[in-house]
């Protein structure tokens, strides 16, 4: 009696499980769905709204990775000659110089084109005085601004304009070093050198591959205002190129796993018809022995 009723529990048990698994089929395939469509929409909306600040990195970084940095810093425009200095030409010394510029600081021995000069700092200022005769030389003239941009540059071009630049600098140029010589030259880029009135140094050295560089880097950081970073909107375009790239992820493992039923359904049909064949005929064999 007691096996009996085992029995007839079990199969009742086998019974409702037969009975539940193609509901919890249905729900699953139901949760996937819905899960199907949202990523589907979230993916289509997120790449419309993305999808033209995506093709610009895309631009923009391919830019920026073909050419070398150093080409686009410019420092293939000059020669950087570093001439010697002599003990012999040195005829007005530190001390000298000390007693005439006592609050004089950062005080360098280096050269300026082929004499020896002191380039120092008083206050903010900047200071050129030369190393052989104590003359004072900033700020620098005309000439003296050429003649340097003629004895470091590398190229071949002639001089094409001249500008002294006390204000309003350009965007490639920095307030700080004003005043400042600027000297373009006819050549390939249009190139510019910026020489400092006040020490006499290269200060900038800019053609138009960096101009276009400058341009594109804005773009790339999203930089399309007051020539600053904006982090808020590119912490957020970051954010939903993230989110856009994982519902694409999950409509590629949609479709893979697709792709692999429909391939288990195919083989699965073939096993069958192959089955009923093999079958048939051998039920035809049997007919046919048996008369």
């Amino acid at each position: 009696m007691v096996e009996s009723l085992i029995q007839r529990m079990e199969v009742r048990v086998n019974k409702d499980q037969i009975q539940e698994s193609p509901m919890s089929e249905r729900h699953v395939e139901k949760s996937n769905s819905s899960l199907l469509k949202a990523a589907r929409k979230t993916h289509k909306w997120l790449m419309l709204f993305l999808g033209i600040q995506f093709v610009i990195w895309s631009v923009t970084g391919a830019y920026m990775v073909f050419f070398n940095i150093d080409y686009i810093h410019g420092d293939s425009l000059i020669k950087n000659q570093q001439v010697k200095l002599v003990d012999s030409q040195i005829n007005f010394s530190i001390k000298a110089l000390l007693k005439q510029y006592p609050q004089a600081k950062n005080i360098q021995l280096e050269s300026f084109i082929h004499q020896a000069v002191y380039r120092f700092k008083v206050g903010k200022d900047n200071y050129l005085v030369s190393a052989i005769s104590g003359e004072l030389l900033s700020p620098i003239s005309k000439p003296d601004a050429v003649a340097l941009a003629q004895f470091e540059y590398t190229g071949s071009g002639v001089i094409s304009h001249i500008e002294l630049i006390t204000e309003n600098p350009p965007f490639e140029l920095r307030a700080s070093v004003l005043p400042a010589w600027r000297i373009n030259f006819d050549d390939f880029g249009a190139p510019t050198l910026y020489v400092s009135a006040t020490s006499g140094k290269i200060v900038g050295k800019r053609h138009e591959f960096w101009r276009l560089f400058d341009w594109i880097f804005r773009f790339h950081v999203m930089d399309y205002q007051d020539s600053e970073v904006d982090n808020t909107l590119l912490f957020w375009f970051s954010l939903l190129g993230i989110f856009a790239g994982l519902s694409g992820l999950i409509l590629l493992y949609f479709r893979l796993l697709h792709s692999r039923l429909l391939n288990s359904r195919f083989f699965s049909k073939d096993e069958a018809e192959i089955n009923n064949d093999d079958s048939s005929l051998g039920l035809k064999q049997n007919k046919s022995a048996q008369k």
